[in-house]
């Protein structure tokens, strides 16, 4: 049994860069916005937050929507 390998081609590429160059400004926010709010204005305990926050883009979207009393 033979193996093809598959190649991504250079537009495939560029655009796999730019999604992970958002998912990673995602979770940069997601921290810098953590780091900086107050403890009363977060849901739960804001250590707890770091490694949710770490989960592709669920984790980001996770503490946006859900881990900030407003």
């Amino acid at each position: 049994m033979t193996h093809t390998k598959k190649e991504i081609s250079p537009a495939g590429q560029a655009a796999l860069g730019v999604l992970g160059l958002v998912q990673a400004a995602f979770a940069f926010l997601a921290f810098w916005d953590l780091a900086h709010r107050n403890a009363a204005e977060v849901r739960g305990p804001k250590p707890l937050w770091i490694p949710a926050i770490l989960v592709n883009w669920i984790g980001p979207a996770s503490y946006f929507l859900f881990g900030i009393r407003r």
